[in-house]
């Protein structure tokens, strides 16, 4: 095929992916063809729901959904972005201290059940404080990115034109949960105090940043266009190995399959535990074409 070699692709622009997408660094079995989406969120819907790119960014959460119901999609072992999450619970800081336990039963507010920021706020809230994800009230603006899910029964779906900050002053949820949208000024407080120290603890003990998005193709660009994924792949690698972070930045790419299998598995079982996927994954069967395919290519 003429253009075996192009996949239209949808990625965040980041230290780690900028060279791919200036063409700094190239591989002449790939070429990119870079569709702009802002917020990158906005490519995810799409790429579940009618492969719209040969390769995107994705939100784990997401692609563990797609999975769960069969979209035609196929898991690279790359992490694109990552980070600590505690942080991003927040309440109105006029309310004085907030514990996470006076929060049972009050409304949550967050974006999205299936927002992979809000499932790892409430993997948090177990490991740390014992709570369920039935203990509270999950208040939510919008539905999951693959259409075949359905929110459980006690996530409650509003359409108020009010965003979760606004709702938060004004008093129409108790808490809210929100990753790059968290604001800055001191009118919010983390509910978590301690959230960079137990954060930390968390990485010490599990070894990897908790993921927020990986990277994904098609299954239709996967089997007519294997080079150009092995390209692609190979190419991720290369550029986080050369980006230039901010000194004290955390590392937050992830390659290999190897590498990715201990956090999947954790991901999978929480995902299960809050609803957000119908049965266990395996994750060997998840990254099996991932082996397959890029067997042999030397990660940075």
């Amino acid at each position: 095929m003429a253009d075996d070699r192009h996949l239209r692709a949808a990625l965040g622009t980041y230290p780690h992916t900028r060279a791919l997408k200036t063409g700094a660094l190239s591989n002449a079995d790939v070429t990119f063809d870079f569709v702009e989406v802002e917020p990158i969120h906005k490519s995810f819907a799409p790429m579940v729901r009618r492969a719209a790119y040969d390769l995107s960014e994705l939100a784990i959460v997401t692609a563990l959904q797609a999975l769960d119901h069969g979209r035609p999609i196929v898991l690279l072992p790359v992490v694109v972005a990552a980070r600590m999450q505690r942080g991003c619970l927040i309440a109105l800081g006029s309310k004085g201290t907030i514990d996470p336990r006076d929060l049972v039963g009050k409304r949550i507010g967050v974006r999205a059940y299936a927002q992979t920021t809000g499932m790892w706020v409430r993997a948090a809230l177990r490991e740390d404080h014992g709570l369920d994800v039935e203990d509270f009230q999950w208040v939510t603006h919008d539905p999951a990115h693959v259409e075949e899910y359905r929110d459980p029964a006690f996530v409650i779906h509003e359409n108020t034109g009010k965003g979760l900050v606004d709702q938060l002053r004004g008093g129409d949820i108790d808490a809210a949960i929100l990753g790059n949208d968290l604001p800055k000024d001191d009118t919010f407080t983390p509910v978590i105090r301690d959230h960079r120290a137990v954060d930390q603890a968390w990485v010490a003990r599990h070894g990897s940043m908790p993921i927020n998005h990986v990277v994904a193709v098609s299954e239709e660009a996967f089997a007519t266009k294997p080079r150009a994924v092995r390209a692609a792949y190979e190419l991720l690698g290369r550029a986080a190995a050369e980006a230039k972070r901010p000194a004290g930045s955390p590392d937050v790419t992830l390659f290999g399959t190897d590498t990715l299998r201990a956090p999947l598995r954790f991901l999978v079982e929480e995902c299960r535990r809050q609803q957000l996927i119908k049965r266990s994954l395996d994750v060997d069967e998840i990254l099996a074409p991932a082996v397959a395919l890029l067997e042999g290519i030397a990660i940075p």
